[in-house]
């Protein structure tokens, strides 16, 4: 049984803390004495930093900050989004036995894979990520994540589904299931009370663990399903649906842009880390990403629907996958793949998938788009 008051312990204090400590005695001793024992931006680490986390200024990493201010100006909450259009439309003949299974199956997969990104974070990444500014993000974006498993049950709900179906697919259906028994082992690495960080192994397995969270399950396996209702979306078809994942996709971009910043910032602060075995094995783990989530497209569209079928999902994978590799330095896994669907380019807009290294948002807008350099 989980024991609460040891989780809040544990992710409370950085990783690598003694337990037993009181939090504020641990932290405070384990401040620099330099100035007065005040934080300077130089003791600040993303990883085993031994500086007092409470103290959130001064900002070593302000893209971290900027990034927790742009996620506060897109706020959104599922019920604002009107479902009467969608209810007419599911109770309507209007929709092929394709487009159902499509809806149903999609909806299956991410009831529980925003479920995953929430405890993942929560229970696991927080814990292990000693910076105030990188947690402020992380706290905001655990929010955000219960905010898309609200949107998937709102939908679920608004169109009268059957519950049990859809919230036990991933157990009841493989390409489902194959899906979250890939991410499981990495996000139980972060989550085990007994993972600590501060040796090379333990360090690595951290980054690894981000790799497959931002890299594969936020920044590959989410992709098929958006296109899939946004496709639908552009039909004139379960337009409210769209809509909330019109808004999903916009946090889920931030999401990404934050973890390929906050795993290049670790490369940087720890190059002894990303030996060239270690990238060989990280383009293997997104190569295997795009097989289980091709496989994922021919079983939610087996004879093609929308005018999309599972064939055209296989470039488009291997396009999202050379940019996975490229934005966190690996060698792409496909060379020359290009996206064939021009419209999703202006849907999601690459030029927003940058990290700080690239360009930063320059403009907030509350419950708009985000203007960028």
């Amino acid at each position: 049984m989980l024991n609460f008051d040891e989780e809040i312990r544990q992710i409370a204090l950085p990783s690598g803390m003694p337990l037993g400590m009181n939090a504020m005695q641990s932290m405070q001793g384990a401040a620099p004495q330099a100035s007065g024992g005040r934080i300077r931006v130089e003791d600040k680490r993303i990883i085993n930093c031994k500086a007092d986390v409470n103290q959130l200024v001064p900002f070593k990493y302000k893209w971290a900050w900027e990034k927790y201010l742009a996620g506060c100006a897109n706020h959104w909450m599922p019920q604002e989004v009107n479902m009467t259009a969608d209810i007419a439309l599911w109770k309507s003949d209007k929709l092929s036995d394709d487009e159902r299974r499509l809806v149903k199956r999609n909806l299956g997969f991410f009831t529980t894979a925003d479920s995953l990104a929430a405890n993942n974070i929560v229970l696991g990444t927080y814990r292990h990520i000693t910076n105030p500014e990188c947690r402020q993000f992380l706290l905001r974006q655990a929010f955000e994540e219960a905010i898309h498993t609200h949107a998937y049950q709102y939908i679920v709900e608004s169109l009268g589904l059957d519950e049990g179906e859809i919230f036990n697919m991933y157990h009841e259906v493989p390409s489902i299931r194959n899906k979250d028994e890939f991410l499981l082992p990495y996000i139980d690495v972060l989550t085990n009370p007994e993972f600590k960080t501060g040796t090379p192994d333990a360090d690595r397995a951290l980054l690894r663990s981000l790799i497959v969270f931002a890299c594969i399950m936020e920044g590959l396996f989410f992709y098929v399903g958006f296109v899939q209702i946004l496709a639908l979306g552009r039909q004139n078809k379960m337009t409210g649906a769209a809509e909330q994942y019109q808004y999903i996709l916009r946090d889920e971009s931030m999401h990404l842009n934050f973890g390929v910043d906050l795993i290049n910032q670790i490369k940087m602060e720890n190059p002894h880390l990303w030996t060239s075995d270690f990238r060989e094995e990280i383009r293997s783990l997104i190569q295997k990403g795009v097989e289980l989530e091709y496989a994922y497209a021919e079983d939610t569209m087996p004879r093609g629907v929308l005018g999309l079928n599972a064939t055209m999902f296989k470039e488009y994978l291997r396009f999202i996958a050379n940019r996975r590799c490229q934005q966190i330095g690996v060698d792409v896994l496909y060379q020359g793949a290009a996206n064939p669907f021009p419209w999703m380019a202006e849907m999601i807009d690459l030029k927003k998938e940058k990290n700080f290294f690239e360009t930063r948002v320059t403009e907030y807008q509350t419950g708009g788009s985000l203007d960028w350099d």
